[in-house]
């Protein structure tokens, strides 16, 4: 029987789940890289399929923009369908030179301002943490495919659009260490920890507060094939 928010039967969804943001991406992901393709979810638009991928079973599903949305579907999927890993592939705009757009960066943490954790089980702590093990796998995997990493903490927010004066960014790299800033990573990270579960996190730069450049929609759903690559292998 599903949730509210997923209609997958148990057994339905592997023990790895990739999840991208858009839907959309993992649709692309689903009908690009992987073999035996099966949809297990399309409520709420929020798709999720099932395939193999060089013969190992793994799912993609999409998690929605924000803390609250990501927080419902991986809670759901480490707790109801006995999901062990989730690896989030995303986009994030950066907050320093050295991440440069197109660059993936691999999150050794998570910090934010929301509410988020304290209000599920009571932490107060501003950072939360990917697990170790398969972080350090993807750090792996990354060099054996030759694929340049950027490794540091990243900004999860609450806020898209923000008022002030734009500035904030520098001091949070400054103060906090974060490289970027994306939604969701804070609130993954958290119910795993909570679940004793795994999580980690890959990220495509897709836009630079410090250059302005940016990408279009189309480019974040289709052109980031080397995150993309890399959380398969692993």
């Amino acid at each position: 029987m599903g949730t509210p928010h997923n209609s997958a039967e148990i057994g339905q969804i592997a023990k790895t789940v990739l999840m991208p943001g858009d839907p959309l991406r993992a649709k692309f992901i689903a009908e690009t890289y992987l073999e035996d393709v099966k949809q297990f979810n399309a409520v709420r638009n929020m798709f999720g399929y099932t395939g193999k991928y060089k013969g190992k079973e793994i799912s993609v599903m999409g998690s929605g923009m924000g803390m609250p949305s990501i927080g419902i579907y991986s809670y759901e999927l480490f707790s109801q369908y006995g999901v062990e890993n989730i690896i989030r592939i995303g986009s994030a705009g950066s907050y320093c030179e050295e991440a440069k757009v197109y660059d993936v960066v691999l999150v050794t943490e998570a910090y934010s301002e929301s509410s988020f954790a304290k209000t599920q089980s009571g932490y107060d702590k501003d950072k939360t943490y990917p697990s170790k093990e398969l972080t350090d796998k993807i750090e792996v995997k990354s060099k054996e495919l030759n694929i340049p990493i950027i490794k540091g903490c990243i900004h999860s927010s609450d806020v898209f659009y923000r008022e002030g004066d734009g500035e904030y960014y520098k001091d949070l790299h400054r103060e906090k260490g974060c490289v970027g800033v994306e939604m969701e990573s804070f609130a993954l990270f958290h119910n795993a920890a909570v679940l004793g579960k795994n999580a980690a996190c890959i990220l495509t730069i897709s836009d630079s507060f410090v250059t302005s450049e940016v990408t279009t929609a189309e480019e974040r759903q289709k052109s980031f094939t080397k995150m993309m690559e890399l959380a398969l292998e692993v």
